[in-house]
């Protein structure tokens, strides 16, 4: 639980509230004189950047199972659309469950497919998906803080 200190009716300020502080605080209180980034999670929350819109849950979702993962590797490595048949047989899975699986892929944009008769090719989005993925780490690249790639940190700047 929070606790909550406030101000009483004659202005005066909590017990334990700083009493040096101005009542105003700047437009960038809380935000280093380096970087314009934000001070805490909720004001992160609060700025809009471009890794909120690259960061699909959808996406994360349909590539998170590890049978979704081996179907999409199995199709990447074989560099052409993919009947169902010839995946569940790739994979040892059932037909149905392949079926499932490679239709949730296509929904979260992984994935194309093309209807020829009664069969269904499924091929990977290899453009849309490379140019996600970039775009995403590019994002990441922006978030990351300064310094953090000296001294083997997290993103391997030279």
């Amino acid at each position: 639980m929070t606790q909550v200190h406030k101000r009483s009716r004659s202005g005066s300020k909590a017990p334990g509230e700083d009493r040096t502080r101005d009542a105003k605080r700047p437009a960038n209180a809380g935000r280093t004189a380096k970087t314009s980034r934000p001070a805490t999670p909720r004001h992160a929350a609060a700025r809009r950047a471009p890794i909120d819109s690259l960061l699909n849950p959808d996406l994360f979702r349909a590539l998170c199972d590890p049978t979704r993962a081996a179907l999409v590797a199995c199709i990447a490595k074989c560099g052409r659309g993919c009947s169902v048949s010839e995946v569940a047989q790739c994979c040892s899975v059932d037909l149905s469950v392949v079926s499932r699986h490679l239709a949730l892929l296509a929904d979260a944009g992984v994935l194309e497919s093309r209807k020829q008769g009664r069969t269904v090719y499924y091929a990977v989005r290899y453009a849309e998906l490379v140019t996600l993925l970039r775009s995403l780490a590019d994002a990441f690249h922006e978030c990351c803080p300064e310094g953090c790639g000296q001294g083997g940190g997290c993103c391997g700047s030279p």
